[in-house]
């Protein structure tokens, strides 16, 4: 799991900024529901140590991405995991955005609580990343994303 902020002339490119912050521009990115499997270890890391892999290739990971155009506005992500507490290493993530680090740190909190309610309460937190960042002029963007896997395409798929 990484965090990156950006800036750039729309949001789409503070999006891209940001992803590059995080370690992971160069993919496609396709968004997962939050359950983690079993067997699964959570590793926070910076941008460079993400998983590397060529460019195109795709990542499969849950995000918060966050956006402020107005200078003096903030944009804060967040992800949150738990654990079940069988030591599987099964869980949750849950990703909030918003205008604050409370806010979005509040969500994370109420989210993982009904989570593991919806489950029976057989889930304990592990731990929160929340990254934000403050409009100056520029659109800006913060995201946190929890990498799965990365998956190559097949040299017979490309240019379909």
């Amino acid at each position: 799991m990484s965090t990156g902020t950006g800036a750039g002339r729309t949001t789409l490119a503070a999006f891209d900024a940001a992803l590059a912050g995080a370690g992971v521009s160069d993919f496609n990115l396709i968004r997962l529901s939050s359950i983690v499997p079993p067997g699964s270890r959570v590793l926070e890391v910076d941008g460079r140590e993400q998983l590397s892999g060529d460019h195109g290739d795709a990542l499969y990971c849950v995000y918060a991405r966050a956006h402020a155009s107005l200078p003096g506005h903030e944009a804060w992500a967040g992800v949150a995991w738990s654990q079940r507490d069988d030591g599987s290493g099964a869980g949750l993530f849950v990703e909030h955005e918003g205008p604050s680090h409370e806010q979005v740190s509040t969500d994370l909190t109420h989210s993982l609580e009904d989570l593991s309610a919806t489950r029976g309460g057989r889930y304990h937190p592990s731990g929160r990343r929340i990254v934000g960042i403050t409009c100056r002029a520029l659109p800006v963007c913060a995201v946190v994303v929890a990498t799965f896997r990365r998956a190559g395409w097949e040299a017979t798929d490309r240019g379909r």
